[in-house]
Order: C-alpha cells, then sequence, then structure tokens
C-alpha cells in the first residue's frame, strides 16, 4: 500500500515496529531478506540510524548478530523469513542461548489465516524456538508491538543474557496503526545490588582459605567487570582461571592469571583447581567444557568449599552444589569485591605462582613441523595490535589460538562455548562492522570455514577489513582425533577434499595466500598485515601434529595399543 493509499494519521505495523527499534538503540541488522517480511525491508529506509547489513546465509545471520551482543553486551539484531529461513538461524539462537549472549531473532511468518493449516514453510515457532530461547513468541496483534519489543530487549539483557525470538505474521506487519501509537522507552538492565552479609560472608571464607581459585567469565560480563575483579584478585593473590573461551575476561599481562580452562588446558591448573580449597566461580554456568564433564571441580566437591556468583537466580545451584550464592550483576560483585576492605587478608602467594606457570604454558617450543602454528601464534602476538580481536569457530585448530594468543583488549575473543563450527567468519565480519579501526582476525579450519566461507561475501559488499587464516589438515580433525583415540586406526567419514583456499579467497576480491612453512606464514603475514580489506592465508598444514596439547595421531594409535 503507498504512502497515498493510507489511512490519514495511521502507519504500518512494520513502521512502528522499525522504530521501536531504533527506540531501543538498534543501530545494525543482520538479514537475509524474505518475502515474508517485506513490510520491514520497505520501513527499514526511513530510519537510517540502523544499518542493514545483507548475508548470504542465514547461519551467518545467526552467528553475526550473536556476536555483535557478545560486543555489545545490547540485543544483537536478525531478521529471517520463515521455514528454511528460520531453521537455518536456529544455529545462532543455540550459541546465543549456551554462550549468554543477548539476541533477537525476528522471522516473518505466515499470514494469521495460514496458520495451523501447515501453509507454506510454516513452523510453530514459540513450539520450535522455546527450549534453545528465554523467550519466543508470536505478535498478533499490532497494537502490541511497542511492549513485545520492549519485553524483548528487557528479557534479553536481564538475569542471564540470551536470545529472543518473535515471529511475525506476514498480514500483520501490514495492518495500520494509529501514528499517535510510540515505541516504549529503551529498555535497561535492572539493577542487581550486592548483599553486605553475602559480601562478609565470601570475604571470611576467603580469610580462611589456603589455596582458592577463581573462575571466571560469562553471562554479563563487561570491561567494567574486568578492571574490577582484576583489582580485587591482585589485591589479595588470587589465582584467576577463565572459563572455556573466555579467555579475554582478564587482562593477561595480570599478575594473578592462571590460564583458561576447557579443552586442552594448562595440567598444571587443572590441577590447581582440584587442589583448592575455595573456588569462586563469577559469571561463569561451570558447564561440561569448563569443568571438564563436571570433574574439575566435582558437583558434590567434598572437603571444598564453592562460591558462585551469577546474575540468574534459576542458575545458581542448579547443577553444583553450592556453599554460598549470591545472585547480582557480575560487574557489581567486582566493584564491590575491589572496593571491599579486606586488610585482614594476608596475600597468597598462589596468584604468582600460577602466572609463572601459565606463561611457561603459553610460551611457545620450537617444533621441527614445516608448519608451525605456535611459532605463527607468536609471530601473530609480535606483529598484530595488542586489541586485535580473534574469532573462531569450533575444531582442534583453535586450540593454538586459545593456548599461545594473549586475549590483551575486552572484548578480544570471539568464540562459542557451545562449540559450533562456522561461527568464526561470521563473527568476524560483525566484529569488523563493529570495530572498523581494530585489527580482526578469523581463524577457521578447513572444514569450519566451508560451513559459513560465504559470508567473505557480505564482508566485500560491506566494505569489512579483515584477515582470515584457514587452517588446512584435510580432516575433520577434532573428530578424526576422538576417531584415533577410540578406534584407533578405523578411519570412517573425517578426511576432506579441499578447495584452494586461497583461490577461492581471490574470487571473492580478497589479497590471498598459499603456504606450507612457517617462513612462508611469516612472510604471508607481514604483507596482509600491510594492507587492507579482505586478507586470506591458506595454511597446509600436518593432520599428524593434530592438537595444540602435543597429541600426535602415532601416538594415540600407541596409547590405544594399535599401531595401525
Amino acid at each position: 500500500m503507498t504512502d497515498s493509499t493510507r489511512p490519514e494519521g495511521t502507519r504500518t505495523a512494520a513502521a512502528l515496529l522499525v522504530d521501536c527499534l531504533a527506540t531501543q538503540g538498534c543501530e545494525r541488522i543482520f538479514t537475509v531478506p524474505g518475502e515474508s517480511f517485506l513490510a520491514v525491508l520497505d520501513a527499514l529506509p526511513d530510519v537510517p540510524a540502523i544499518e542493514v547489513v545483507t548475508c548470504r546465509q542465514e547461519g551467518g545471520v545467526g552467528f553475526m548478530a550473536c556476536a555483535d551482543g557478545a560486543m555489545t553486551g545490547r540485543p544483537g539484531v536478525a531478521f529471517v523469513t520463515r521455514g528454511p529461513g528460520a531453521t537455518n538461524a536456529s544455529i545462532g539462537v543455540h550459541v546465543a542461548h549456551q554462550d549468554s549472549q543477548p539476541m533477537i531473532l525476528f522471522v516473518g511468518d505466515v499470514a494469521r489465516a495460514m496458520q495451523g493449516r501447515e501453509g507454506f514453510q510454516e513452523v510453530d515457532f514459540p513450539a520450535f524456538f522455546g527450549p534453545i530461547c528465554k523467550w519466543a513468541a508470536r505478535i498478533d496483534d499490532p497494537l502490541r508491538i511497542p511492549e513485545y519489543i520492549a519485553r524483548a530487549y528487557a528479557v534479553a539483557i536481564s538475569g542471564r543474557p540470551g536470545p529472543v525470538v518473535l515471529a511475525l505474521p506476514e498480514d500483520m506487519l501490514v495492518e495500520h496503526v494509529p501514528a499517535s501509537l510510540q515505541p516504549r522507552p529503551q529498555a535497561l538492565r535492572p539493577a542487581q545490588a550486592v548483599c553486605p552479609d553475602a559480601m562478609r560472608a565470601l570475604f571470611d571464607m576467603i580469610g580462611d582459605a589456603a589455596s582458592p581459585i577463581a573462575i571466571i567469565g560469562g553471562a554479563g560480563w563487561n570491561a567494567k567487570a574486568r578492571e574490577y575483579f582484576r583489582q580485587f584478585a591482585e589485591g589479595i593473590g588470587l589465582p584467576v582461571a577463565t572459563a572455556f573461551r573466555r579467555q579475554d575476561a582478564i587482562a593477561p599481562e595480570s599478575a594473578v592469571y592462571a590460564g583458561n580452562l576447557g579443552y586442552g588446558p594448562n595440567p598444571q591448573l587443572v590441577e590447581r583447581v582440584k587442589s583448592a580449597d575455595l573456588v569462586i566461580a563469577v559469571g561463569a554456568r561451570l558447564g561440561e567444557a569448563t569443568t571438564d564433564g563436571y570433574t574439575v571441580p566435582t558437583l558434590e566437591h567434598p572437603g571444598r568449599t564453592l562460591v558462585h556468583i551469577h546474575p540468574d537466580p534459576e542458575e545458581l545451584g542448579r547443577v553444583y552444589r553450592t556453599d554460598l550464592a549470591l545472585c547480582c550483576a557480575v560487574d557489581e560483585f567486582a566493584e564491590c569485591a575491589a572496593l571491599w576492605d579486606h586488610g585482614d587478608i594476608i596475600p597468597f602467594d598462589a596468584g604468582a605462582e600460577a602466572h609463572t606457570d601459565w606463561l611457561a604454558w603459553s610460551t611457545p617450543q620450537p617444533s621441527d613441523a614445516a608448519m608451525d602454528l605456535g611459532a605463527c601464534v607468536a609471530a601473530m602476538r609480535e606483529s598484530l595490535p595488542a586489541d586485535t580481536i580473534i574469532c573462531n569457530g569450533a575444531g582442534n585448530f583453535a586450540g593454538w589460538w586459545h593456548r599461545y594468543w594473549h586475549y590483551a583488549a575486552y572484548p578480544g575473543q570471539l568464540a562459542p562455548t557451545c562449540g559450533a563450527m562456522g561461527y568464526g567468519v561470521p563473527a568476524a565480519v560483525a566484529a569488523a562492522l563493529r570495530f572498523p579501526d581494530r585489527t580482526v582476525v578469523a581463524v577457521a579450519g578447513d572444514g569450519d570455514f566451508l560451513m559459513n566461507g560465504q559470508e567473505l561475501a557480505t564482508a566485500a559488499q560491506h566494505g569489512a577489513s579483515l584477515i582470515v587464516v584457514v587452517v588446512d589438515n584435510g580432516a575433520y580433525g577434532t573428530i578424526r582425533m576422538h576417531q584415533e583415540r577410540e578406534y584407533p586406526g578405523r578411519v570412517s567419514a573425517t578426511a576432506l577434499a579441499n578447495p584452494d583456499f586461497a583461490m577461492l579467497g581471490a574470487a571473492y576480491g580478497a589479497w590471498s595466500a598459499r603456504v606450507e612453512t612457517t617462513a612462508e606464514f611469516l612472510a604471508a603475514l607481514e604483507e596482509a598485515r600491510g594492507r587492507s580489506g579482505i586478507r586470506l592465508i591458506h595454511a597446509l598444514t600436518d593432520l599428524e601434529r593434530i592438537a595444540a596439547s602435543g597429541a600426535t595421531i602415532a601416538g594415540l594409535r600407541a596409547r590405544a595399543g594399535r599401531t595401525a
């Protein structure tokens, strides 16, 4: 319907929805356009404050929105169409849910009269998304759009942050609402004060402890939490470990940083957590990856005390037996802890000892490998800015960066804690658009890259500048590692026949290089560093050296008692 035929004093529901997004502070949406929300696409040009990023597949849309929410602390916003669009995008919702990142996915839906008839591409979206998001609903009444949008933002950022999904019937979007109907005010994070009595109890526990340790990073973590928690921990010499893929939660140069938990951690750090008499978890869910299958620490942790600080009361005591639970915003807790009078606590020596252990663990040792990834990461640390953002999906390749890269800035790490492949490239595109003055690197395995590498077209279209390192060992390496451990020598479904990734990058307009040795990688890195736009380094590596922990295929077979 054109402006001339709209009833006087009205506007479309889609126009109201876009205005509501602008009122909430939305600056950018990620989308693959669909006919089910054409009215929204029509309304967006009238609100130039919202940039529209056109992507190439809805999985990339979901990952970009999730990454954007992780960087800003405000919901990343995505629009996709019904059916295949929504199901493709569901991976981004799942990551946002498990990673505790704020996100809102809008799904164009079938017309209301078609619902329940299995109309074209119809899915019951509240039922489909309900288990993997904080709230899923359908807006059937256009007059309630301001209410739904304000609630969506409030839900996404409150407590444990996470995703919200709203379905938009296409006929609802073209209805007219009174022009006087206005958006609700911007949603703000509710205040979550720290309980003074709980803080006193915590400091009594710290005073009584002989070997405490903190595990940090997760729901609601931000720059404020990072700085204040560092002040608190350094003040008492408290060793600080980061949860899985939360390595930017504390500055790596902190004198008490002990390294990261998760897959392939420093064995000395694991032993330190196992022997701790007091574990203080702040923001972390203490999920399966961080705790090595709920063993570090154990669920009941006999003879040890667990303090859990988290912004969502439903997370406290849900899995672990908790001796002291504090429900509050983690940044408010960190500030309170830093400013609390802890003069009676004699600083622990363990913080400095743990940091020394980590420095040794994170320093690459010489290798005779033609492509020594440890040396490559070390070279990147020396040549790229300290505030570089490292983005990766899932796979053994990421272990070299998790071990040897020092995540000096916040945000400095975009990596899915739920282990989703294909996240790195879309996340890097989102990061390059969000922080155009910072260096952004996407690290991807060969299998990982081909899941969402098409989003390099999005990067090119929107002028994003990023470096892509494709680590190519010709296999789904992580699964091959598990395969060799459980069924040594019996290779099935894990070998990959790959394209020339350097040529593929060039097809997207990237400067690219194919490298097979460490020296060639260093030369390519230096060339890439002096350029802008998309730069892709195709690094061919030896499958035998399958993990940053030092594991080899031959070693895995030998430990399993098989040599062939």
